[in-house]
């Protein structure tokens, strides 16, 4: 944590930091159920994080980074985390308003992975049963652009989620949620499953004191074939985002709106940071429009590449 923090402190405009933290663990699971299923599996957490402050006053802007891995030989070097955070910290400075339009919006890596989260909680099988998601009618249909997999995998060696079975004894699989931009599958605890008289896809996530309930693993989208340079090089004028906020999202209509900042685009570039904005659209274009970069890393729970929807709303000025 100190390695991060006084990496943090060194970059050029940072004028304090938040903290840094570092964290490791291990813990034990074992479940046994009345089917006759019982087993267990160990797994180990390490993690570092710092939380960065540049410019002063009202002129202050923050910004952090952080990574988590199961290894510890998985983990970034400290010094990389707090350097990185504080480079963040400093190119938010001075931002500007952009008016209201409809733009291309790119979203960054740490937050493009909330789209297959999105997903995944419209296909839950909790939701489906209920009737309350969107989505309810599209098994088999095309929600994306032809060529986009979002794929989960529990076996996926060093994944943040990886397990053997799920909370209800369910060996894990791999499975295509989205192939080739068509939904294959519902997220199927067993309760879930027998609602909608199907077999449990093995998705029952629960904690010690709470019952089971669906929910991804190593949920991720597939890269693209383009550069994330290319995806943002033909963008006249739109906006790339790099932190959100907040979170209006009706499952029933598909209605999405939340708060952000980040660069406004121009010419191909990024030219100067901007806030106070907000991103809206109907989630099902936005699936549709969605064109995924080439960038695909493995960072976070969820993961996405750097991903670009075209014709959203931004509202500022």
């Amino acid at each position: 944590a100190a390695l991060a923090e006084d990496a943090a402190r060194a970059v050029d405009g940072v004028t304090n930091t938040e903290g840094a933290g570092s964290n490791a663990g291990k813990s034990a699971i074992t479940l046994a159920n009345s089917a006759g299923f019982a087993g267990g599996y160990l797994a180990t957490n390490f993690g570092i994080s710092a939380s960065v402050i540049a410019g002063s006053d009202t002129q202050m802007e923050r910004d952090y980074e952080y990574c988590s891995a199961h290894h510890f030989s998985d983990l970034e070097p400290a010094s990389d985390i707090g350097q990185r955070a504080g480079e963040r910290a400093v190119r938010r400075l001075n931002p500007r308003k952009a008016k209201s339009q409809q733009v291309p919006v790119v979203f960054d890596p740490r937050l493009s992975g909330g789209f297959p989260r999105l997903l995944a909680g419209l296909i839950s099988g909790a939701a489906i049963a209920r009737g309350t998601s969107v989505l309810k009618d599209k098994m088999d249909k095309q929600l994306f652009a032809i060529g986009v997999d979002i794929i989960d995998d529990p076996l996926r060696e060093r994944g943040l989620s990886s397990r053997p079975f799920d909370g209800e004894g369910v060996p894990g699989e791999l499975r295509k949620i989205v192939e080739n931009g068509v939904l294959t599958t519902w997220l199927l605890d067993t309760r879930s499953a027998r609602q909608l008289k199907l077999r449990s896809t093995g998705h029952a996530v629960r904690g010690t004191s709470t019952p089971p309930s669906p929910g991804p693993t190593n949920l991720y989208m597939s890269p693209g074939e383009i550069s994330r340079d290319d995806l943002i090089g033909n963008i006249n004028s739109g906006f790339y985002v790099t932190e959100m906020m907040g979170m209006s999202f009706n499952s029933l209509t598909g209605d999405y709106s939340r708060g952000a900042s980040g660069f406004w685009i121009e010419n191909g570039e990024l030219a100067h940071p901007v806030n106070e904005m907000t991103v809206a659209g109907n989630i099902e274009d936005m699936f549709l429009k969605l064109t995924p970069a080439d960038d695909l890393t493995f960072r976070y729970g969820v993961n996405a590449p750097t991903l670009r929807v075209d014709g959203m709303t931004v509202a500022g000025v």
